[in-house]
C-alpha cells in the first residue's frame, strides 16, 4: 500500500549553528540596507545621510545596541501584507555619548517614507520607557512622512502613545529631537513636547498643515521652507532652538549640548576640569559698559569675558534677541545663563523674550543646572500690540519660572533694572540666592527721563527754560537714584563689585551654594499662566 510518509532520507538536512548564524548575518545585513540601494541613493541626492549613517556619527563608535531589527508591521490592507521591511521604518537602540548612556530613535525614510505605524511606533516607546527607567536621555531623529495612512486610526492612536511617554518623561530624562526631514501634521507634537529641537537647513520642515492645505483654505502660496522651514521656526515662531547647515553639523551640536546636562532629573550636570583660571581678572569689563545709558553694548562679549575659554553655548540665537539664553562652564561646573541684549530693543522683556527665557530657565531648574542673569533691562516694552496679545499673561510666565526654580540662582545687574522687570529678572525677592551689582548699575522704579517728568511736571511747566530745567532734574534725579547703594542698603543686592572680578565672584558664589537645598510647598502641579 502506498504511503505519503518521508524517509529519513527525503528530509531536508537539519541547519547546524555554522548555517543559522550566517542566516542571522545575511538577515541583518538585508535589514540595515532598509528600502535598499536605490532608495538610499535617492536619500543622499537629497543631501540627507541615512537613519543609520546619522546614528554612526551621533553614538561613540562601537556602542550602539540595535533593538527591535526584525519588528515588521501587522497590517494587511491595501497589499501591505507584501510589503514587509524588517525595522519597519525606525532604528532604536541605546549607546553611548561621550561614554554617557543614551536611547535613539532614528526614523528611516527609505521604508515606507518613514511613516508611524503601530509597530514603528511600539519600537519608539519600547525605547522610552527603557529611558524612564534607567535615567538617561532619549534623542529622536524624525525623518517621516507622517501617519501610514493604510492604518488609518491604528497610527493615530501610536502617535498618542509616544506623546502620553513625551509628557511623562518631561522634567525626569532630557528629550531632544532632531528633524533631518519632513514632520507634519500630528508627528510634530512628539518634538514640541521635547526639551530641545533641532533643525537643518533646506532639508527639514514642521508643520501642521502643508502648503496645500494652506493655499485651500487660505488662498495662500507658499513653499514648504516659507511654511515649516529651519530659519522660520529658529527666527519667527520659536519652535525650534537650533538652526544647522548640514546634518553633520547638526549631531556635533547634540553631542555639544549633551555635554552641558545631566542624564536625568536625580543627577548633576557633568562636570569636566577647567583650563581656565578661575581667578581670572578682565579689566575690559571695568569699561565695557558706555558712560551714556542710551548706548547699547554687546552682552555677549560680557557673557565671553567671564565664562571658562569664552565657550557659550546659545540656545534660540535667532528667536527674541533682546534676550539671551544658553549654557556655559565656570571653572568646569556648567551654567544657565539668561541676559538681557542691549543691543537688540535695548534689552526690554516682550512676548517672545519672556517666552522664550522662562521655558530655558524651567529646563534649567528641572536638571539642577545652576543659573546665572546679567540684568541690564529698561522695563517691558509698551505698545497696543504687545498688551492686546497678552505681555501681562507671557511676563508672568518668566515671574513665574524664576519664583518657582530651586536651583542656584545667581544676578548680576550690570546696568539698568528698571520697574517691575528688576522684580522679574531673578531680584533677591523671588529667591534670588547671591545678587551681586556693578558700580554702573541703576536699580530703581523708572528711568531718570520718565521719572523727572512725572514727578516735577509742574516745577518744570513753571520753570523760565523748561528744557534746562527738566535736565538739571534728570542730573540730580540721576545722581540720587540710578545707582546701586540704596538697592544694596536695604539688602536688596549683596554686594556691588568690581566687573573685572566678576569671573572670581561667581565662581566663588557657585562653590558655596553647590550644596543648595530648596523646595516648593507640597502640590500636585502648579498653575503657570500659560
Amino acid at each position: 500500500m502506498a504511503t505519503s510518509e518521508r524517509t529519513p532520507q527525503d528530509s531536508p538536512p537539519l541547519k547546524g549553528s555554522k548555517e543559522k548564524v550566517a542566516e542571522l548575518q545575511r538577515l541583518k545585513a538585508e535589514a540595515m540596507l532598509g528600502g535598499g540601494v536605490k532608495r538610499i541613493e535617492t536619500q543622499h541626492k537629497k543631501g540627507k545621510l541615512t537613519a543609520r549613517e546619522r546614528l554612526d556619527l551621533l553614538l561613540d563608535t562601537g556602542t550602539f545596541n540595535e533593538l527591535d531589527m526584525f519588528v515588521t508591521h501587522r497590517s494587511s490592507d491595501f497589499g501591505l501584507d507584501e510589503q514587509k521591511i524588517p525595522g519597519d521604518g525606525v532604528v532604536t537602540g541605546y549607546g553611548q555619548i561621550d561614554g554617557r548612556l543614551v536611547y535613539v530613535f532614528s526614523q528611516d525614510f527609505t521604508v515606507f517614507g518613514g511613516s508611524l505605524s503601530e509597530a514603528h511606533a511600539e519600537k519608539i516607546c519600547k525605547i522610552m520607557d527603557l529611558a524612564m527607567k534607567n535615567g538617561a536621555p532619549v534623542i529622536g531623529l524624525n525623518d517621516s512622512g507622517g501617519a501610514r495612512i493604510q492604518e488609518g486610526v491604528v497610527s493615530l492612536g501610536a502617535y498618542a502613545d509616544i506623546f502620553l511617554r513625551n509628557t511623562l518623561a518631561s522634567g525626569v530624562v532630557p528629550q531632544i529631537s532632531a528633524i533631518m526631514g519632513p514632520c507634519a501634521g500630528g508627528a510634530v507634537y512628539s518634538p514640541a513636547i521635547t526639551d530641545f529641537i533641532f533643525m537643518v537647513e533646506q532639508t527639514s520642515y514642521m508643520f501642521v498643515t502643508g502648503p496645500n492645505v494652506v493655499k485651500t483654505v487660505t488662498h495662500e502660496d507658499v513653499t514648504f521652507e516659507e511654511l515649516g522651514g529651519a530659519m522660520v521656526h529658529n527666527s519667527k515662531s520659536g519652535v525650534a532652538h537650533f538652526d544647522c547647515p548640514d546634518e553633520p553639523e547638526c549631531i556635533r551640536m547634540i553631542r555639544t549640548l549633551m555635554s552641558f546636562i545631566p542624564s536625568n532629573n536625580l543627577e548633576d550636570p557633568p562636570r569636566i576640569t577647567p583650563l581656565d583660571s578661575p581667578t581670572r581678572v578682565e579689566e575690559a569689563l571695568d569699561s565695557i559698559i558706555p558712560d551714556n545709558p542710551n548706548k547699547p553694548y554687546d552682552m555677549k562679549a560680557v557673557i565671553g569675558y567671564i565664562v571658562d575659554d569664552s565657550d557659550f553655548f546659545e540656545v534660540q540665537e535667532h528667536f527674541a534677541a533682546n534676550i539671551i539664553v544658553g549654557f556655559a562652564r565656570l571653572n568646569g561646573r556648567s551654567i544657565g545663563i539668561v541676559a538681557q541684549q542691549p543691543g537688540a530693543l535695548a534689552g526690554v522683556l516682550d512676548i517672545n523674550s519672556s517666552d522664550k527665557a522662562a521655558r530655558f530657565v524651567r529646563f534649567c531648574d528641572c536638571f539642577n543646572i545652576p543659573l546665572i542673569t546679567f540684568v541690564d533691562v529698561p522695563g517691558f516694552l509698551p505698545g497696543v500690540s504687545q498688551e492686546h496679545n497678552g505681555i501681562i499673561r507671557h511676563g508672568a510666565k518668566l515671574l513665574y519660572a524664576y519664583c518657582e526654580a530651586t536651583v542656584p540662582k545667581i544676578t548680576v545687574i550690570t546696568r539698568k533694572a528698571y520697574g517691575g522687570a528688576y522684580d522679574v529678572m531673578n531680584s533677591k525677592h523671588v529667591r534670588g540666592d547671591i545678587n551681586y551689582a556693578w558700580p554702573t548699575a541703576e536699580i530703581a522704579v523708572m528711568g531718570a527721563e520718565g521719572a523727572v517728568n512725572i514727578l516735577f511736571k509742574d516745577a518744570i511747566d513753571k520753570a523760565d527754560d523748561p528744557d534746562q530745567r527738566r535736565k538739571e532734574l534728570i542730573a540730580e534725579y540721576t545722581e540720587m537714584f540710578a545707582n546701586p547703594y540704596i538697592a544694596a542698603s536695604r539688602g536688596y543686592v549683596d554686594e556691588i563689585i568690581e566687573p573685572r572680578f566678576t569671573r572670581a565672584k561667581l565662581i566663588t558664589a557657585l562653590e558655596m551654594l553647590k550644596n543648595k537645598r530648596d523646595s516648593n510647598p507640597p502640590k500636585k502641579h502648579g498653575n503657570i499662566p500659560l
